[in-house]
C-alpha cells in the first residue's frame, strides 16, 4: 500500500479501505467526500487536508484489524468436516447458495440473523462465507458489533476456497445487468 496507488488498486487489494476511510476521516461516503477511483490516495488526501504518512497509518492499523476477523481456506475446511460445526452461514444470494451449497451451512435470511442477534452467547463462533470475500468483513463487524464477537469470515469466500481446498465447487463469475 503506498500513496501512489489508484484508490481502485487499493480498494481491489484492500476491501476495508472504503469502511476505515470513511469511519476514520468521513472519505468516500457521499458527494461532498466522495474521490475518483483513478485518483491517488495521495490526491484524496490533499483533497481533504490530510496527512499521507498518517491515513497510510490508519489503514495498516485497520488492515491488521481485519485481517483478525478472517479465518484461511484449510481453517475453514476443518469447521466444515468437523462432527460438531461451529455456525457457518452462507451469505450470499439464494440462488448461488442454491446451486453451491456446502456441507454444514445454512443460507444466511432475515430471521436467522434475528435469532442469532437474540439467542446466541457472544462466544459462539460464528463463519461467515461470501463468494469472494468483499462483503464478509462488512458483515463480520454488523454481527459484532452486536454482542457476537466471535464471528470471522472467510478470506476471499467460497471462490478462494474452491482453488486452494475444494476443486470439486464450481468456480462462477456474477454478471450484473446494466
Amino acid at each position: 500500500m503506498d500513496a501512489e496507488q489508484s484508490m481502485e488498486s487499493l480498494l481491489e487489494s484492500y476491501p476495508g479501505a472504503r469502511r476505515a476511510l470513511f469511519s476514520a476521516y468521513h472519505i468516500g461516503g457521499c458527494q461532498s467526500c466522495a474521490y475518483e477511483l483513478s485518483d491517488t490516495l495521495a490526491e484524496v488526501c490533499t483533497k481533504h487536508e490530510l496527512k499521507v504518512e498518517e491515513v497510510l497509518a490508519c489503514l495498516t492499523e485497520s488492515q491488521q484489524h481485519d485481517a483478525e476477523m478472517l479465518i484461511n481456506s484449510a481453517d475453514f475446511s476443518e469447521h466444515l468436516k468437523s462432527a460438531s460445526p461451529p455456525i457457518i452461514l452462507d451469505i450470499r444470494t439464494r440462488e448461488e447458495h442454491e446451486s453451491i451449497t456446502l456441507p454444514n451451512t445454512q443460507l444466511m435470511t432475515q430471521e436467522l440473523q434475528t435469532e442469532l442477534f437474540a439467542d446466541a452467547k457472544e462466544d459462539t463462533l460464528i463463519i461467515l462465507f461470501d463468494h469472494q470475500g468483499r462483503s464478509v468483513l462488512d458483515q463480520c463487524a454488523w454481527f459484532r458489533g452486536h454482542g457476537l464477537k466471535a464471528t470471522v469470515g472467510l478470506d476471499g469466500g467460497i471462490d478462494r476456497y474452491a482453488q486452494e481446498i475444494d476443486s470439486s465447487i464450481p468456480r462462477y463469475r456474477l454478471e450484473m445487468e446494466s
